[in-house]
């Protein structure tokens, strides 16, 4: 069987690992080493599988250094994160790195790595509470905790990817108690407030991520100005459209495109005259419709495109694909850009 350059890196790192004349601390710090990058551009999930046991033997080598294994698990708990098991398994020993970690590092580490642990412990388990496995508030008091470090001055871009995530767990929140106006107010603020420290020219994902995610709040809120509203998302997704394009970012960008059809469909031509209708903006909806579904077919997105093919189907079924009267409003897509982490993974 062939070995690939990354094989050999990590059959060189548990070679020297074994090597007694070296230092147990030298060794552990050449195992993380290789594990960390080995998790930052995973080729498969197999380079994850080797990070983790890369990690389990620096591990043996620091057990009488309790806050270098604190950190050493937590990285762990990152390449944990990072793998894609369905069933949650991963997430869950993920999630027990991070507490397990979280109280040695809150006593005798720095206050910009334990940020970094709540921010990624947040993430876990808001990825936990959608398969209804942990408390979605216990997330949002990981991403509260981690704000009051990275501050907007000093840390930009890690203040404003808290910001979207505490925004998608706000929305994320069941609304059978009436609070549904108040979070997805919450949830707006955050966008906005990600938004006013990132920008198009030195943050462009985060902007356009941000810009995506802030144009869905805005188009699925309880409103008394829908219009209002739908015209304000679409400012958003075509903020989002500055970055994101056919060629650099395909299914971002069909994302973007598909979540805007959803709002130009429901969004009559003239606000000020929503009798008139929205054929122009009917028509403007099927043929982006159409784009993102042809993207999310070739990227081998079936579950995306099938989304979008349910939402021109209603548009066909009501005859409004060949420009109907407007007053229909579709079901919302809403297909928003995944949580953010810092770290490695």
């Amino acid at each position: 069987m062939h070995k690939t350059r990354a094989d050999a890196e990590v059959d060189a790192a548990i070679q020297a690992a074994s090597e007694p004349s070296i230092p147990e601390h030298e060794r552990a710090e050449m195992l993380v080493a290789i594990a960390t990058g080995l998790q930052t551009r995973p080729k498969s999930p197999d380079q994850l599988h080797q990070a983790i046991e890369l990690y389990d033997r620096a591990l043996a080598l620091v057990a009488d250094d309790r806050l270098t294994a604190a950190r050493i698990t937590a990285r762990r708990g990152t390449a944990l994160q990072a793998l894609p098991e369905p069933d949650g398994g991963a997430l869950q020993q993920a999630r027990q790195a991070f507490e397990e970690a979280r109280p040695v590092v809150a006593a005798s580490g720095e206050a910009l790595e334990l940020a970094e642990l709540d921010l990624n412990l947040g993430l876990c388990l808001q990825s936990l509470a959608g398969q209804g496995k942990a408390p979605l508030a216990d997330a949002i008091k990981a991403y509260q905790r981690a704000l009051r470090v990275f501050d907007k001055a000093k840390h930009p871009k890690d203040y404003a990817i808290l910001h979207n995530n505490l925004a998608t767990a706000f929305l994320a929140m069941p609304f059978a108690d009436g609070r549904a106006s108040m979070r997805e107010a919450l949830a707006v603020q955050s966008f906005e407030e990600g938004l006013s420290v990132v920008n198009l020219i030195d943050h462009p994902n985060e902007y356009a991520m941000l810009q995506n995610n802030l144009g869905n709040a805005l188009q699925y809120a309880v409103s008394a100005h829908p219009v209002a509203n739908n015209l304000r998302a679409i400012e958003a997704y075509d903020e989002a459209l500055k970055v994101r394009n056919r060629r650099d970012s395909p299914l971002a960008y069909a994302n973007t495109i598909a979540n805007k059809a959803n709002c130009l469909a429901n969004l009559p031509d003239d606000p000020d005259r929503p009798a008139a209708g929205n054929p122009a903006n009917l028509a403007a909806a099927v043929a982006l419709y159409r784009e993102a579904r042809a993207i999310f077919t070739a990227q081998g997105e079936p579950a995306k495109a099938e989304i979008v093919e349910h939402a021109l189907a209603e548009l066909g079924a009501a005859g409004l694909d060949h420009g109907g009267g407007f007053g229909q409003a579709l079901a919302g897509i809403g297909l928003a850009d995944g949580k953010q982490e810092n770290g490695a993974a």
